[in-house]
């Protein structure tokens, strides 16, 4: 138990279940969005035949528009004023342009060139991110400013991070169920499951902007010429990656969240050459099995995490949520079985609490950053805040998937020897999958462990806050929590 002050949330500060619930669903489908296209984008190399390093590029080259749309939708975002608030409207277009393209980047005809499939998906990749940053930007930022307790953004979090996990359950089964006997081919399965993910998208994405209110801590400065702007938002760049506490949480989730993604890019690859021999479907029904495992595990986690980070600290939670999570990833190497195929799933508990863990706290410790940048700049800016975050997390997932697609050169994978591939490339290919999650979680540890912003210092900076610009209210307070 930690030996620091605790504080109690006082009732103004509590978020209520309507505001909690709509911001949740929000949470499902950012999530949904998040893992579609890594879990459908295998179907360009297994079930169009492209080669795994244009596929790998296909990955990483949107992300360069998000190195730019991101930050820059923060910035509007933080400085809007409409009569439905800064974030709402973004929201409400994001989440309907994000699911109309969703769904058509995927209708996809056979028997074309690659490069066809190259550009044609380049292209829709980029329109697809550049909606979904419309949406998820002032979505995040929304998160940060409901509440300005210590403790409830953290119960926030949980709670949403509880019901936006829901959408990782179903994400597994999409290898085996575009490969199942209802679609013609694994082609054919991903234009129909992409219709049926974008209506989800556009239909759920729009309830947060429909029923949750915003507040406003600080006002947002008056419009001034484009010039004038710009140069703001380059300095407001500049002065959020000079905020130490924030770098530290931006350079740990790089490492945890796409250190998983790398990992997890080997696994399916796993499961068909090494341990099934080459087949899809068996493959398929234990990628499933895996990921529904971890998603239940870590359905369990998420909450556990913001019980514990409640009476610990968020830091000390982070440090043996992560640590368990290592012990997780050395065990798959013991359960890629060719024997005991189903051993793989007695790692899935531990592997859980670092993806239940991560946004959990992250979100909240990001929430506390703000306060400390108000502190020192007079600013509210969770849009600029939340964008780079997201950026750094997008940023990890283009280099994933490009690493993925050299890695996977560098091991001697040819998707046209089938079960032949060479025993030193099923080698290697287990080796991208456990070691690389374990040596990133590693190094986030080492971050984290010197990670300074405590409950007693976010208390203080909250009174120092308080007492210069006066308290705010929570969004929709007067309901019960």
């Amino acid at each position: 138990m930690s030996t620091e002050p605790h504080y109690k949330t006082a009732p103004e500060d509590r978020i209520s279940l309507k505001q909690k619930s709509a911001y949740a669903v929000g949470m499902l489908v950012n999530n949904l969005q998040a893992a579609a296209l890594p879990a459908m984008v295998v179907i360009l190399n297994l079930g169009l035949g492209m080669d795994p390093l244009l596929v790998g590029l296909l990955g990483s080259i949107p992300r360069i528009f998000d190195a730019i749309s991101d930050p820059m939708l923060g910035y509007i975002s933080d400085n809007t004023r409409t009569r439905w608030g800064r974030r709402r409207p973004f929201i409400f277009v994001g989440a309907l342009t994000a699911g109309l393209i969703f769904a058509l980047m995927w209708q996809l005809p056979e028997g074309h060139s690659q490069m066809f499939y190259f550009w044609v998906f380049l292209v829709a990749s980029i329109a697809f991110f550049l909606a979904y940053t419309v949406y998820a930007t002032p979505f995040v930022a929304f998160g940060y400013e409901m509440t300005p307790d210590y403790h409830e953004r953290t119960r926030l979090h949980a709670f949403a991070n509880t019901v936006g996990q829901l959408a990782w359950l179903g994400v597994p089964w999409f290898y085996a169920l575009m490969a199942s006997n209802l679609f013609e081919n694994t082609v054919h399965g991903a234009r129909v499951l992409a219709v049926w993910v974008g209506v989800i998208v556009a239909v759920l994405g729009i309830v947060p902007a429909i029923f949750c209110r915003e507040k406003q801590t600080v006002a947002p400065k008056a419009a001034d010429g484009f010039v004038k702007n710009m140069r703001e938002f380059m300095k407001g760049i500049g002065t959020t990656f000079k905020c130490k506490p924030f770098v530290k949480l931006c350079a740990a989730t790089f490492l945890v969240f796409n250190g998983f993604q790398l990992g997890m890019s080997f696994s399916l690859y796993v499961m068909i050459y090494y341990v099934f021999h080459g087949d899809n479907s068996s493959a398929g029904k234990l990628m499933g099995w895996f990921g529904m495992l971890t998603s239940i595990f870590t359905l369990c986690v998420i909450p556990l995490t913001g019980w514990i980070a409640t009476r610990i600290g968020k830091r000390k939670t982070f440090l043996i949520t992560i640590s368990l999570s290592i012990v997780g990833y050395a065990i798959k190497w013991v359960g890629y079985n060719p024997d005991y195929p189903y051993w793989l799933l007695f790692a899935a508990p531990l592997v859980a609490f670092g993806t239940g863990s991560l946004f959990t706290l992250m979100g909240s410790m990001i929430s506390d950053v703000c306060d400390y940048d108000e502190l020192e700049t007079h600013q509210r800016r969770e849009g600029v805040f939340g964008a780079i975050y997201w950026w750094m997390v997008k940023v990890g997932m283009a280099l994933a998937g490009l690493l993925t697609g050299i890695l996977l050169k560098t091991s001697g994978f040819d998707v046209a020897l089938g079960s032949g591939q060479a025993d030193k490339t099923l080698l290697l290919l287990r080796i991208f999958d456990v070691c690389i999650p374990i040596a990133t979680s590693a190094i986030a540890l080492v971050i984290i462990s010197r990670y300074t912003i405590t409950e007693k210092k976010a208390h203080e900076i909250r009174i120092e806050l308080e007492s210069r610009r006066g308290k705010v209210g929570t969004a929709d307070a007067t309901e019960t929590a």
